[in-house]
């Protein structure tokens, strides 16, 4: 155990949770050996308390770097930033420019609304649906977040939101009044849409859900999406914090030819620096006026410099051709690397958000297996890998090497039937558990 295991079963008794984030939990990775903390991050090479560096072919910080660690052009811009001052009385002139540089990728937009996380920026959307069009019910797809709105969907059925990428999810504390508010569909089930919807009709103020994250639509499902919402008067709200400025440079939905009337953006768009933005027409944003959001540092300049530098660094440099690119690559490295080694997996996930799966009875241990054999040859990996523009011919190469090596060596530890004596700890968590 390191310093970063040590610091982590301090964090455990004065942090509940351990973390802030559950996807940064080591539980989820590599319970009692997860470097924990880091010391340096600088394009996907991450250094830890104990000066080990790593190539993170993971998640680059959950999917918020997607040009990389401490990437010099927005880093300056952040710089520059701090020395104005971050914080003033006044407002920062760059909420006007922000808000000009995404009217001018999405011009279907009319107007912005910024606040810093992807969960809030969610709350806040649908909390404008709502006010516009006077009703209350949500029908959502995919994941939005940990506000009361999103978990009142389980509130009904504790497993509801099992299918929507996060499973575990205990509506504890959410007011037991707002049961049947959200009520969730299935991506590419148009028939399962028009039944929920119509159970509720004259009730909907919105259809919020992930315009494109595990698959692509089929059979025209946003259009028809679309095309309902409009017939019925419901916003359709565009959850683009995961997606957004991956498939091209601004939301998903532009690659995939489908307008919604209000989209989200968060981690995508800033390169780790906290800003998240609601944009939409001008007929549903202008209820943000008929009802209370607002907060101090919604307004706070870094992060708005950051985001500003970020997305002017996508429209000039075709950054998503490059997320392709590692896309193919890696899911060709896998899939490769299943065969030679007889080792089956199934393959899923957009290109720039790739991700596979062992296909065995626990898959849970296969998983564990790997990330430790990986951590020993020196990569931060995981069953997933979220391209970033850091991620160089050079890292991929070496990466190709140690997953034929690693590949071969969970192979062989399953024909030994060895896997669970080989790990040096618990297996890792697939969704939300309470921690001891």
């Amino acid at each position: 155990m390191g310093k970063g295991q040590d610091l982590y079963l301090k964090a455990k008794k004065i942090i509940p949770g351990g973390t802030q984030l559950l996807s940064k939990r080591p539980e989820m990775f590599l319970p009692d050996q997860w470097p924990s903390y880091y010391e340096k991050a600088k394009g996907c090479v991450v250094t830890d308390l104990d000066g080990n560096e790593y190539y993170d072919v993971s998640y680059m910080g959950i999917g918020a770097c997607v040009l990389g660690y401490a990437f010099d052009p927005v880093d300056k811009a952040a710089e520059e930033a701090i020395e104005k001052g971050g914080m003033c009385t006044l407002n920062a002139p760059e909420e006007v420019s922000v808000a000009e540089k995404l009217l001018e990728l999405h011009p279907w937009a009319d107007m912005v609304r910024y606040s810093k996380a992807g969960g809030e920026a969610m709350a806040i959307a649908t909390r404008i649906a709502r006010t516009a069009t006077n009703k209350d019910i949500v029908l959502v797809c995919g994941y939005h977040g940990w506000q009361d709105w999103y978990l009142a969907t389980n509130l009904g059925d504790k497993s509801a939101l099992n299918p929507h990428h996060l499973s575990g999810l205990d509506p504890r504390g959410v007011p037991k009044e707002l049961k049947g508010t959200t009520l969730p569909f299935l991506y590419n089930d148009w028939e399962g849409f028009l039944s929920l919807a119509g159970k509720y009709e004259g009730q909907i103020a919105a259809v919020v859900m992930e315009p494109i994250r595990n698959d692509y639509p089929i059979d025209g499902f946003l259009q028809k999406i679309r095309h309902y919402t409009e017939q019925k008067g419901i916003v359709l709200v565009f959850d683009e914090i995961t997606a957004g400025f991956r498939l091209t440079c601004g939301g998903s939905h532009l690659a995939l030819g489908v307008n919604p009337d209000i989209a989200v953006f968060a981690k995508g768009m800033g390169n780790g620096y906290p800003l998240s933005a609601i944009i939409g027409r001008s007929s549903i944003m202008t209820a943000a006026q008929e009802t209370f959001i607002s907060s101090t540092f919604w307004t706070e300049r870094v992060g708005l410099c950051g985001a500003l530098a970020s997305i002017t660094y996508f429209q000039e440099h075709e950054v998503e051709k490059h997320l392709e690119s590692v896309g193919k690559r890696v899911q060709k490295i896998w899939k490769a690397a299943s065969e030679k080694h007889t080792l089956p997996i199934e393959i899923g996930g957009i290109l720039p958000l790739s991700h596979f799966g062992f296909v065995d009875k626990e898959p849970l241990l296969m998983k564990t297996y790997f990330i430790q054999l990986m951590l020993e040859r020196g990569f931060l990996a995981s069953t997933a890998l979220y391209a970033s523009l850091a991620h160089t011919v050079d890292v991929l190469d070496q990466y190709e090497q140690a997953i034929f090596e690693v590949f071969g060596i969970i192979k062989d530890a399953m024909i030994a039937g060895n896997i669970k004596e080989k790990l040096k700890g618990p297996v890792c968590h697939a969704g939300f558990q309470r921690l001891n």
